[in-house]
């Protein structure tokens, strides 16, 4: 007679790890195989969306396979509570680390290294994450970092699991392309990836504010990078960061460039526009987003990133219209200030808490 308290017969369930709108999260033991795991336990409801969302994250994950990536043991979608049994990580997510305060450069090259080759991992079988936050990456107790939570990925040239007139993502680490609604390739990740590891660097998010103006914030200056970094650092985040998506380096550039530590070089300091500045030239951008719905991830702390670093003091001229980028020798490029169109509303993910999956016997969450 089967075991009620037993899930499909086989995963005694037990402490919640996270939770999220689509899906819970919980430490559970497979009895069969005597092993402690991680199940995320999708609830039903009607939504077809989130329903293809599940879906495809236990595909993507079962496509791929990296020590930088979480890894999916078993799945079953067809019965009253679909679930999807994973990896359990002992330890933390980088957004745990962070809030203890900035991490040296050197740990940040480890950490950067490690998630940009997982990354190229990711891009090389066609993929794009859409979602690399610090709350996505799990840490294990050696530090090791995994990167999780592939809801949100999709092919390169696969179809939408939303209106083409909407973003998906978080807002903190949308890139320009996405809050502009224009074509998406693996560069939004190298972005996000580099605003992660800038915040790394200084213990907070690059934008702080209300969801729409953190949305549009990166189209209107790019993000400062710290006066002290190597030199080599500074250009690589700048490039990361870069506005136009044909400027950032691949995932395995970026793993190569932070393996390569180059001699310190002090940099000038980049000063921050005033918030009066933004919020002037953002006026009719943010006005208009307010009026398509704008609807990001983690409505309790927004915050958002930015194009690549200026390293001129000198006060920025806002254009009133739209500037094309030009690829230049300098690394340095100016902001662009967008016309008053809206950027299309970001979708609100409602996202499953993110457990720690990974090494056996420990704590962590889910995807």
């Amino acid at each position: 007679m089967p075991d009620r308290r037993l899930l499909a017969d086989r995963y005694r369930l037990g402490e919640l790890l996270g939770t999220g709108g689509m899906a819970e999260v919980r430490r559970a033991t497979d009895v069969v195989l005597d092993r402690d795991v991680a199940v995320k336990l999708f609830r039903t409801c009607q939504d077809e969306v989130d329903v293809r969302r599940f879906t495809n994250e236990i595909r993507t994950l079962a496509t791929l396979s990296h020590p930088g990536l979480v890894s999916v043991y078993d799945a079953d979608t067809s019965g009253d509570t679909p679930f999807m049994v994973l990896e359990l990580v002992e330890g933390r997510t980088l957004r745990d680390r962070i809030a203890n305060g900035p991490m040296d450069v050197d740990e940040v090259r480890r950490l950067g290294a490690a998630l940009a080759d997982a990354l190229s991992h990711v891009h090389g079988h066609g993929f794009i994450h859409r979602d690399v936050k610090p709350s996505n990456i799990l840490l294990d107790d050696d530090g090791v970092p995994r990167l999780a939570d592939f809801g949100l990925a999709r092919l390169a040239d696969g179809a939408r699991l939303t209106r083409a007139d909407q973003v998906v993502g978080t807002a903190a680490y949308l890139a320009p392309e996405q809050v502009r609604g224009t074509e998406i390739t693996s560069a939004v990740d190298v972005y996000a990836l580099g605003l992660v590891l800038l915040e790394c660097l200084t213990g907070h998010r690059e934008y702080e504010g209300a969801e729409i103006e953190a949305a549009v914030a990166r189209l209107h200056r790019p993000p400062v990078v710290p006066a002290d970094l190597p030199f080599g650092l500074t250009r690589l985040l700048s490039l990361m960061t870069a506005l136009s998506p044909a400027r950032r380096p691949s995932a395995r550039d970026c793993a190569d460039a932070l393996l390569d530590s180059g001699p310190p070089t002090r940099v000038e300091t980049v000063r921050r526009p005033s918030r009066g500045l933004l919020v002037a030239s953002s006026a009719a951008v943010l006005l208009a987003a307010v009026g398509t719905g704008l609807v990001v991830q983690n409505r309790a702390t927004p915050a958002e990133s930015a194009p690549p670093v200026s390293t001129s003091t000198q006060p920025q001229t806002v254009q009133q219209t739209p500037v094309p980028v030009v690829e230049q020798q300098p690394v340095v490029e100016q902001p662009v200030v967008p016309t008053t169109a809206a950027p299309p509303p970001v979708q609100q993910e409602d996202r499953s808490g993110k457990a720690k999956p990974g090494k056996k016997n420990g704590k962590g969450k889910g995807p």
